[in-house]
């Protein structure tokens, strides 16, 4: 009777019931691996798609295998990922091969780190070379088609996360979204342009390459012309009349170093960036186009073989890849779209003096300056502004038009110019690990992403080992690691940001001491009103009678040992008791412990929630 009724549905074209996941994470790249493997530490049923065989996206299947800032910022899995990296070649020295970076690695050794993850989470359905189409809204989540060759299968799922490359995902859903340039009114930034303009980066076919026994020569490229090239780097073609002298051939070639005598070609000066805005192309129409980048990409391989006498270099077997190049080029910039929350430059470098107090939302971090390839199409009317190190506001996950979908890798709403610094590979990471967070207590609590506690999410990736705020005070792993990072985010102690050379920096300068400003901001946070004699540097004394007071308004009932909490709160750390002017690090203990501002929640903006 069963064979009838399956021949019976086969016949007349009925399907069974698609297959139901949790969370469905579109795009196993630098964001969705962490994303997905998040999602499935937290108990919640995954599954994870991607066109290609690898995991890892930009970081290994783009080639882009130097890593970008967060060198003093180990967040979450970008932390794990180093010392990963640092397992595998012996020591966090051996990752600093070249001066681009200080982590650098082969494309294929963080495929395998990644590949690794995955497979060690019971959680995760992996499917690689898969794709998806037909994406529909139901009343409780979403149903897709996934694609493998010829084989097509109808899924549904509770929550959506597009960590795709171009936010492809979130584009089908019709969701609204910026590309390009935003303008100065829009954004209200003073380095943005007075026009918008659609100009994306410029993208990169990155070449792994690596010196060979045998001449390895390329056949000479269609159109090859070596004045493309001419300025790369010092060489008999270069103009007499540059500006700038270019950087020996040496210097290029030692920029993307890798381990074990490889070379990541990832060079922006008359190099092998290429302009492509494809972001709103179809699948086929970013197949034809990405093709002319990787040819620029080999015209600069053929010139270097023939024109600078590397005729020993060539492609490394690095890639299970035909033509031995990536799966797809470095994208730095995709789609951005409209979320609950748009994160801007003025939030970074001036948070504490916002309207919105975003970084009291905060659930990653950055720390590079604003970065963006114009080499191809240059963009006149645009400043790119020095700036501190900054924590990531959460409400940017949330697409302002549905509750169900998550955004993620450079998909998340934010400003062009945001995306400078937001778009580099630990800051992505970060970014997908929080989205797999939010996947996965929204399935738990039964509650949409949007509407989850900001408080709870925080607390569960200070579990998790991530920073919400880019203090440089203390290690991770430090006891006084998950006081600093509450203690930030409440606002009661501000920290001081700075640009220093190529790093962005931001201290709470734990062991200065507490000044008048700082009480006021912790008797403000809990409605108390300001003593109009005070001491400038208080004292535990003065410490005493301000808890005191606070603690008899909220009717706590620790009140009474006050003295003792006093004391004994500072043992875990190590901390003797003030014996005059109390440090930053004390007091900090002192409130977390004590007066516990982190149980007050603020809403996706930042502000107080009574």
């Amino acid at each position: 009777m069963k064979h009838i009724l399956l021949a019976f549905f086969l016949t007349f074209g009925f399907t069974t019931q698609a297959r139901h996941y949790q969370v469905v994470v579109v795009g196993g790249g630098t964001s969705g691996v962490c994303a997905a493997v998040q999602s499935a530490r937290l108990g919640a049923q995954t599954l994870l798609i991607d066109p290609t065989p690898w995991l890892g996206g930009m970081l290994t299947a783009a080639g882009v295998s130097a890593t970008d800032g967060c060198y003093r910022l180990p967040s979450g899995m970008w932390g794990d990922f180093q010392a990963e990296l640092a397992r595998h070649y012996g020591s966090m020295a051996a990752l600093q091969t070249g001066w681009v970076s200080m982590i650098q690695f082969e494309p294929s050794v963080g495929n395998g780190i990644f590949q690794r993850w995955v497979s060690a989470e019971p959680n995760i359905t992996y499917r690689p070379q898969t794709t998806w189409k037909d994406l529909h809204r139901t009343a409780h989540g979403w149903r897709l088609t996934l694609v493998n060759g010829t084989h097509e299968e109808q899924i549904s799922a509770d929550y959506v996360i597009d960590a795709t490359e171009l936010g492809d995902v979130a584009h089908a859903a019709r969701l609204p979204y910026h590309v390009g340039l935003d303008t100065r009114s829009d954004t209200g930034e003073p380095w943005a342009p007075v026009k918008a303009q659609p100009v994306v980066q410029d993208i990169t076919y990155v070449m792994t390459l690596a010196y060979h026994d045998k001449p390895r020569l390329i056949p000479r490229p269609e159109g090859y012309d070596a004045r493309e090239f001419r300025n790369c780097c010092i060489n008999s073609l270069n103009d007499s009349n540059l500006k700038t002298k270019p950087w020996t051939a040496e210097m290029m070639m030692s920029y993307g170093r890798l381990p074990n005598g490889k070379y990541m070609i990832n060079w922006p000066m008359w190099g092998n960036d290429y302009y492509l805005n494809d972001v709103d192309y179809t699948p086929s129409q970013r197949d034809s186009a990405e093709r002319k980048a990787k040819e620029k990409s080999l015209r600069f391989l053929y010139f270097m073989q023939n024109e600078l006498g590397m005729r020993h270099l060539g492609l490394a077997d690095e890639y299970p890849t035909a033509d031995g190049l990536p799966f797809f080029p470095y994208y730095r910039e995709g789609r951005r779209f409209t979320g609950r929350v748009r994160f801007t430059l003025n939030d970074i470098i001036t948070p504490y003096n916002r309207p919105t107090p975003l970084y009291r939302t905060a659930v990653a971090v950055g720390d590079y300056p604003v970065d963006q390839h114009h080499n191809e199409h240059p963009v006149p009317d645009l400043t790119l502004p020095s700036i501190p190190s900054w924590g990531l506001p959460i409400g940017v996950f949330f697409p302002r038009n549905d509750d169900r979908l998550i955004l993620a890798e450079k998909a998340i709403s934010v400003t062009n110019l945001v995306n400078g610094t937001s778009r580099l590979q630990p800051v992505v990471m970060q970014i997908g690990q929080v989205a797999g967070t939010l996947a996965a207590m929204a399935v738990a609590q039964k509650r949409v992403p949007c509407r989850l506690s900001v408080r709870d999410v925080q607390r569960q990736l200070l579990k998790t080992g991530n920073y919400l705020l880019p203090f440089l005070d203390v290690a991770r792993g430090d006891a006084l690691f998950p006081v600093l990072q509450r203690i930030g985010v409440t606002g009661i102690l501000q920290g001081r940001g700075r640009h220093h050379d190529w790093a962005n920096e931001t201290w709470l300068d734990i062991d200065s001491t507490i000044q008048a400003d700082d009480v006021a901001r912790l008797l403000a946070f809990y409605s108390r009103p300001v003593p109009k004699l005070w001491p400038a540097t208080p004292d535990a004394e003065m410490m005493h009678w301000l808890f005191d007071d606070i603690m008899r308004a909220r009717r706590m009932p620790a009140r009474n040992r006050l003295s003792a909490l006093m004391h004994t709160s500072l043992e875990p750390y190590g901390v003797p008791y003030p014996a005059g002017a109390v440090s930053r690090k004390v007091f900090a203990i002192w409130v977390d412990a004590i007066l516990n501002p982190f149980c007050r929640e603020v809403d996706l903006n930042g502000n107080f929630v009574e």
